[in-house]
């Protein structure tokens, strides 16, 4: 996984061949067992995708939960008219896979860089299964993806992409939480600020209901496959009275002690929220991969104790978990291996086990361990390697590529020295 000349060509025919078969899939070429991923698309999408070109945002519809640039995602059919709505879709979803390699192709040149990232995302996205490219998180991923590259010599377009991608589907703010603190930050923030305010105006005037996500989620509960439902899936084995409904566009637990979990649930992201404050206090220094692995971890924290953890959001972590093995520095090694065993497993429970899953039968609830366990590792190693890395590095110089928090910003240095790092 160096950065050979020879790699390339290796990357781009297995991505190539696995894209294919992920295509094929998703035409019914190939049929896999378990539920239609692409109705989503066909269905959902599309009944949004008729309302928003009628002038309004789908404020009636409590499964709209997206922030209101997503309309810009939902609408993106349109720009091949000569195509069915799905095909259109999966075909621009293919368009933004491949700008994510290659993306982290170019990234990896150079001495300190490497083409782990590219590899990691050859993988991850097959992993994941058809879910892939029938949801609209490749189209955000690619735009954090861009973010993070960018954001190595150019905080500013950190910051205006970032905001871009929150207004997509909100996780991208977490973009910001590594920048180092000074300059960077400041022009990073200030710029995302600035862009996400105008966004937000400029939708709100457009059409009606921009802002109506805003209580959809709110009221989300726990849905199946959260690390809180691991609580009900279990006392269902003892006699549980709930019952699992579709509720707020995703299959929930509903019954007694559900709002208890959910508000635990919310604890722990509180908790996970405070744990970045104050790393971000105490770090002392931020290298080259900083600001990847941070985001990395944040978004790792926040997928794993959210009360919702769909199979789309997988996605997020393999885009990021490339990133972060683009720099030769990162540690995010393994948490990115662990990342990528729980894609794999998140397949086997939706679609292919999903209905084990909703009855919590021993099939169900293994899957479901063991997906949730691999991401509570994950997160608990990502946290520790990047605090070792930030906060308590050894005495003595510093390593190669890193920099103190608050070194001044370099207008004309390379992406891979101190001073562009800081």
């Amino acid at each position: 996984m160096t950065g050979s000349g020879g790699t390339r060509p290796a990357v781009f025919a297995v991505w190539a061949l696995t894209r294919s078969l992920l295509l094929l899939c998703l035409v019914k070429v190939v049929t896999l067992p378990g539920p239609d991923v692409t109705s989503d698309v066909s269905v959902i999408y599309h009944g949004w995708f008729d309302v928003l070109r009628s002038g309004s945002y789908p404020q009636s519809d409590i499964t709209w939960q997206y922030p209101p640039v997503a309309a810009l995602a939902i609408l993106s059919p349109a720009l091949l008219p000569f195509l069915d709505y799905a095909s259109a879709f999966f075909v621009l979803a293919f368009l933004c896979d491949a700008l994510v390699l290659g993306l982290l192709l170019y990234a990896g040149r150079g001495a300190r860089r490497r083409y782990a990232g590219a590899w990691v995302w050859v993988a991850g996205v097959p992993l994941l299964g058809t879910t892939a490219y029938a949801r609209y998180d490749v189209m955000v991923t690619a735009v954090a993806v861009a973010a993070l590259l960018a954001g190595v010599r150019h905080p500013r377009a950190l910051g205006a992409l970032a905001a871009f991608g929150a207004l997509l589907k909100v996780w991208p703010v977490l973009l910001l939480a590594g920048t180092a603190r000074g300059r960077r930050s400041r022009l990073a923030w200030t710029t995302a600020a600035g862009v996400a305010l105008g966004l937000l105006v400029l939708c709100t005037a457009a059409a009606p209901g921009a802002l109506a996500f805003v209580g959809f989620q709110r009221d989300r509960g726990t849905e199946v496959e959260s690390l809180g439902a691991l609580v009900f899936h279990v006392a269902r084995q003892f006699g549980w009275q709930g019952r699992v409904e579709l509720h707020y566009g995703s299959l929930e637990f509903l019954g007694p002690h559900v709002p208890l979990v959910s508000t635990l649930s919310l604890g722990l992201s509180v908790l996970a929220f405070g744990w970045l404050l104050v790393w971000r206090m105490r770090a002392r220094t931020f290298g080259v991969s900083t600001t990847a692995d941070a985001a990395f971890t944040a978004v790792l924290l926040f997928t794993t104790t959210s009360r919702v953890i769909s199979p789309q959001y997988m996605l997020w972590l393999v885009g990021l978990a490339a990133v972060c093995l683009v720099f030769r520095e990162s540690r995010m090694a393994w948490p990115s291996a662990l990342v990528l065993v729980a894609t794999g497993v998140t397949q086997l429970e939706f679609p292919l086990g999903f209905g084990h899953v909703v009855s919590s039968d021993a099939t169900g609830v293994t899957l479901m361990f063991l997906r949730n366990g691999l991401l509570v590792a994950a997160s608990l190693l990502a946290c520790a390697r990047l605090w070792q890395e930030t906060v308590r590095l050894p005495a003595g110089p510093l390593p190669a590529g890193r920099a103190p928090a608050e070194a001044p910003l370099s207008r004309a240095g390379s992406p891979d020295t101190p001073a562009s790092a800081s």
